[in-house]
C-alpha cells in the first residue's frame, strides 16, 4: 500500500512541496524561491516555466526527504496563488508570455471603467460573487490577447490555452493531456457564474476571451490526470486555490465554520455550505472547495496589514529587532494605555474598502512606550480580523461558534489570546502549520481513499485552545476606541 500523500503548494514567491504520511505529518518538505518581476511600477509577473521548473525540483527533493520513492506516493494535491494568469500554446505547451500576477494593477484603468457601469458591476457581483477589479484573471486575460502580437487571432483560432496557474500545473503534469481546474480556481478568475456552475458566455463576450481558451472545470476532489513522475504514473486527484486549501486543511467543511490565516494580509473565509451567500458588508462570495456531491461556497474578507504592521515596527520604526520580540513587549504591560494604531498603509480592505486612507497612531501622551505601541500594533491586527467576523456573521444570518487559526503570526499567544478575547470567540490553532498543503494533500487523500471525512474532521480538531475571558463591556469598549481612530483615518470621499 501506498503511504505517503504529496502536495504541491505553490505560492506567489516560493514553490513548495510537502509529503505527508497517512496521519497526515510532515514527511519531507522542501521550498525553493522563483523571480518576482517587475517591468513596470505596478506591474508584476511570473514566469511560467520558472514555476514549473521549481516545482519540479522541490518535489524530488522533498520525496528525498521523506526516503520516498515513486511508488511511495498514492496520490499528489495542488494548492496554487490564485487569479494569477498564464496563457500558452496547446500544441507546444510554451506560454506565450509571462504569467500576469494577482497582485499585478496594469488592467486597473480598464477595470475602474467597466465598474462604472453600475448595472455591469452589478451583473459581475450577482453572476460571480466578485467585485470588478484588476485583482481577478478576466481582465489579465484580455491585456495579453490584445498586446502580444498575435495572440487574439490565435486564441481566435483555438490555439491557446488559459490557466490559473493550477491549471498551468496540471498540463505540465500530465505533459498535455488534461486541460482542466476546479471550483475554486475558476471563481476567481470574474468569468465564472457559480450559481449556475458554468463559464459565462456574456462575462467572456465583455473581456474577449473566447470559450474555447478556457479549462474544463471540475470538482476540487477528483480526477486531474495522471503524472508520470520517474516512469510511475501517479493521479493528481485533488486541486484548489490556496484560501480554500487552508479551510479545507482547517476541516471547515460545514457552514458556519471559518478559519483565519495571519500572514503579511489576513484571509478569513467562512464557509457557507450549499448557499450562495451574497455581500452586503463588503466581503466576497467565492467557491469552497467542492467533494462532488454538489457545490459549496464560502464568504471571503481579507486585511490588507496583518503581520506587516510588526515587519513595519522592526524595519520602518526600528523599535524592534526581531517579530517575536512584539509577544514579551505586549505582556510587559497590562494595556496599550489608550494607544491605538490603524495600519492603513495601503488603504483599508474589507470591510471598509477604503483605498485612500492611510495609517495613524493615535492616543499617545507622554507616558507611552515603544511596548505600548507594539501592543497596539498587535491588537489593530485582532480588531481588523473581528470587524471581518462581524461581517461574515451579518451576511451570513449567523454566528459564529469558533475560528480555526493558522499562518506564522499564529506563533504569538499574545494576540491569539486577544483575538478570542475581543471577537468574543473561541480560537484553535492547528497542530500542523501546513494547512493550505495540508488541505490539498486532504483533497488527494479523500478522493483515493486514503483518508475519509471523519478521519479529517477528527484530525483537524487537534491544536490548541484559546478561549475568551474578557468581560463584555471591556471588550466593547475596546471596540469603540478602534472604530473611532478607523473613522479618524478614512478619507469619507
Amino acid at each position: 500500500m501506498r503511504k505517503y500523500v504529496l502536495a504541491l503548494d505553490q505560492g506567489t514567491t516560493s514553490s513548495r512541496c510537502v509529503v505527508f504520511d497517512r496521519e497526515r505529518r510532515v514527511a519531507g518538505l522542501a521550498q525553493k524561491e522563483f523571480r518576482q518581476i517587475f517591468p513596470q511600477p505596478g506591474w508584476v509577473e511570473h514566469d511560467p516555466e520558472e514555476i514549473w521548473q521549481t516545482q519540479q525540483e522541490v518535489m524530488l527533493e522533498a520525496m528525498d526527504r521523506a526516503d520516498a520513492g515513486p511508488e511511495d506516493i498514492a496520490t499528489i494535491g495542488i494548492a496554487n496563488q490564485r487569479e494569477t494568469t498564464v496563457v500558452w500554446d496547446r500544441r507546444t505547451g510554451e506560454p506565450i508570455a509571462n504569467a500576469i500576477v494577482w497582485q499585478c494593477r496594469r488592467t486597473a484603468e480598464r477595470c475602474a471603467a467597466l465598474k462604472a457601469d453600475q448595472a455591469f458591476a452589478a451583473m459581475v457581483r450577482e453572476r460571480t460573487g466578485l467585485v470588478v477589479d484588476a485583482y481577478f484573471s478576466a481582465s489579465k486575460i484580455q491585456w495579453l490577447l490584445d498586446s502580444v502580437p498575435g495572440a487574439r487571432a490565435r486564441a481566435e483560432a483555438g490555439e491557446l490555452r488559459f490557466g490559473t496557474v493550477d491549471a498551468w500545473l496540471v498540463w505540465k503534469l500530465t505533459q498535455g493531456a488534461v486541460h482542466a481546474t476546479d471550483h475554486t480556481n475558476a471563481s476567481r478568475t470574474m468569468l465564472y457564474d457559480t450559481g449556475r456552475l458554468c463559464w459565462d458566455a456574456d462575462l467572456c463576450r465583455t473581456f474577449g476571451v473566447p470559450l474555447s481558451m478556457l479549462p474544463e472545470v471540475r470538482p476540487s476532489a477528483g480526477f486531474f490526470g495522471a503524472c508520470r513522475l520517474l516512469g510511475r504514473e501517479i493521479p493528481v486527484l485533488g486541486v484548489a486555490g490556496d484560501q480554500q486549501a487552508s479551510l479545507f486543511g482547517q476541516g471547515c467543511t460545514g457552514a458556519g465554520q471559518a478559519k483565519n490565516t495571519y500572514g503579511t494580509g489576513c484571509f478569513l473565509l467562512m464557509h457557507t455550505g450549499s448557499v450562495r451567500r451574497t455581500s452586503a458588508h463588503g466581503l466576497l462570495s467565492t467557491m469552497a472547495a467542492t467533494l462532488g456531491d454538489g457545490p459549496a461556497y464560502a464568504l471571503e474578507g481579507s486585511v490588507f496589514i496583518g503581520g506587516a504592521v510588526v515587519q513595519w515596527l522592526r524595519d520602518g520604526l526600528g523599535i524592534i529587532a526581531k517579530a517575536s520580540e512584539t509577544e514579551g513587549l505586549a505582556r510587559s504591560v497590562p494595556d496599550a494605555a489608550g494607544v491605538y494604531l490603524v495600519p492603513a498603509f495601503a488603504g483599508l480592505g474589507a470591510p471598509w474598502w477604503d483605498m485612500d486612507a492611510r495609517g495613524g497612531l493615535f492616543g499617545l501622551t507622554r507616558g507611552a512606550t515603544r511596548a505600548h505601541v507594539a501592543r497596539a500594533a498587535l491588537e489593530a491586527i485582532a480588531y481588523q480580523c473581528t470587524d471581518l467576523v462581524h461581517a461574515m456573521e451579518q451576511d451570513a444570518g449567523m454566528r459564529l461558534e469558533s475560528l480555526s487559526v493558522d499562518g506564522g503570526a499564529c506563533a504569538n499567544g499574545f494576540l491569539m489570546q486577544f483575538q478570542a478575547d475581543v471577537a468574543g470567540l473561541a480560537l484553535r490553532r492547528a497542530s500542523v502549520l501546513e494547512t493550505t498543503a495540508l488541505g490539498a494533500a486532504s483533497l488527494a487523500g479523500l478522493a483515493c481513499g486514503v483518508w475519509n471525512l471523519a478521519d479529517l474532521k477528527k484530525a483537524s480538531a487537534q491544536g490548541t485552545a484559546f478561549l475568551p475571558a474578557m468581560p463584555l463591556a471591556q471588550r466593547e469598549g475596546l471596540l469603540a476606541g478602534w472604530h473611532e481612530a478607523v473613522d479618524r483615518v478614512r478619507s469619507h470621499s
